[in-house]
């Protein structure tokens, strides 16, 4: 028992340095600018902006509640959770063989669990869970995000599988309170009005009909 967090912490570094070998220079700028443009949550406030001016007052409504997930899930991750988890140091990038040209700038706070991909998930997850038809871009472009700070070399994977959990969990109630304060409408009550209505029209017809 003794010997499991060592053990984990050894298939941390194993997984960190089978992404850190991956030749895929292709790869190297993109992650790059995702990894960047997802600090401080810009990448997710601009997705928000789209989503809110497209998708009428739904839109709104779910851009709302994401942008709420994250700053939940940023306040807890960032202030206990990272405090409770000692500050742990983050990657040793050239010592575990992570390219220079991958580099991005890295944060001075503790590595776990990973902020970026608390937020990225907790996004994800709200608005997926309030546009259903968002669902599988949103959760494209969490993944991507979660995947660039490993490749970038500035977290362990188990950072950032601890830090898309939070997320997700913040991400669920975030969408289960929104659902609760705006339920979607329904299409059977429509229809059951409209066949109500014309019922009572044709009611009225026959009772108003020639005598």
């Amino acid at each position: 028992m003794t010997d499991s967090p060592h053990r984990i912490a050894g298939y941390d570094r194993a997984v960190y340095r089978t992404v850190a070998r991956l030749s895929t220079p292709v790869l190297d700028k993109p992650l790059r600018r995702v990894s960047d443009l997802a600090n401080f949550s810009k990448l997710w406030f601009l997705v928000a902006g789209a989503v809110a001016l497209c998708g009428g007052p739904r839109g709104r409504r779910a851009a709302l509640a994401g942008l709420t997930a994250i700053g939940a899930t940023s306040l807890v991750v960032n202030q206990p959770i990272k405090k409770l988890a000692g500050e742990r140091l983050r990657p040793d990038r050239p010592g575990l063989g992570v390219p220079a040209q991958r580099w991005v700038r890295m944060p001075s706070s503790g590595s776990f669990p990973s902020g970026h991909s608390a937020s990225a998930a907790a996004f994800a997850v709200t608005v997926g869970g309030l546009l259903p038809g968002l669902r599988p871009a949103l959760r494209l472009v969490a993944s991507v995000v979660a995947f660039s700070r490993v490749y970038t070399g500035v977290h362990y994977p188990s950072d950032v599988l601890v830090g898309a959990a939070v997320g997700a969990l913040f991400g669920r109630l975030a969408a289960r309170l929104a659902l609760r304060r705006w339920p979607p409408p329904q299409p059977n009550d429509k229809c059951s009005h409209s066949g109500a209505r014309a019922r009572r029209e044709t009611r009225t017809r026959r009772s108003t009909g020639p005598q």
